[in-house]
């Protein structure tokens, strides 16, 4: 952890328990249902451990996590503001984020409730803790934009890949994991999902990590100038394995987050 700066995190906050068996459960909840968005953040909660504090202290170690402490900028009031998001030039990631949101009817405020309505302790405790799992929270829609990946079922489960690539979480992985097995049982083989998957993977593992960037700096920057700087790589598999459901004439499934 840097010796720049130290973390408030609450000393009551318990050690989140290992449950697989309620992970398990809300997987079949989250299967009957890919709009069921609270399954998924509750399967995160009984798998994840202590993962999150392990991630945090990770994202301390960097300077740019750091820098990003300090201010302890709270993203969704100013990504829900559209209005100068579309006054930013066009192929700007501010600008790409907001048509992305309107043309999806995406809020962030909207995945904050979804994430709040669970009982759950952990958010008890107003600590940087909280701050950085709020930020992991509120990036997703701007890992969308960055990565290409799409909010269709297998655009999601991929994203996941990505994602765990970069901050870890076995709750992760395993809706990764199972989400791209549910998209393998109606895909045809060409497609190839599980070479899909392991493509987002790898492009986690290569690129820089999102969540310790400055978000609002990138907002005016043109996205695939951003992409090549953060060496995101093109999701060449996952458009084509896209285009093969498509002509197939299998619509995609639902997106679960």
């Amino acid at each position: 952890m840097s010796a720049t700066v130290v973390a408030n995190i609450d000393p009551n906050r318990r050690q989140p328990k290992f449950r697989p068996l309620k992970a398990w459960s809300h997987m079949q909840k989250l299967i009957a249902n890919k709009e069921d968005t609270e399954q998924v953040f509750l399967i995160i909660e009984s798998l994840n451990g202590n993962n999150l504090q392990k991630d945090f202290e990770r994202f301390l170690a960097s300077d740019r996590g750091v820098e990003e402490l300090q201010k302890r900028t709270y993203l969704p009031p100013i990504l829900d503001q559209h209005g100068p998001l579309h006054n930013m030039p066009e192929g700007s990631v501010g600008r790409t984020y907001a048509e992305f949101m309107e043309r999806e009817g995406l809020t962030a405020a909207g995945l904050v409730t979804e994430s709040e309505t669970r009982e759950s302790d952990w958010r008890d405790y107003d600590d940087d803790l909280l701050w950085y799992a709020n930020r992991l929270r509120d990036t997703h829609d701007m890992f969308h934009i960055l990565t290409g990946y799409g909010r269709d079922a297998l655009g999601e489960a991929t994203l996941l890949g990505f994602t765990h690539s970069q901050n870890g979480g076995l709750g992760i992985r395993f809706i990764n994991f199972m989400g791209g097995r549910e998209i393998s049982k109606v895909a045809p083989k060409s497609a190839n999902i599980r070479a899909v998957l392991r493509e987002g993977r790898e492009h986690g593992k290569v690129a820089k990590r999102i969540i310790e960037q400055d978000i609002l700096a990138l907002l005016p920057r043109q996205l695939e100038d951003v992409r090549a700087e953060l060496n995101i790589n093109e999701p060449a598999l996952y458009k084509r394995a896209k285009s093969m459901l498509e002509d197939a004439g299998i619509q995609p499934l639902a997106a679960a987050a």
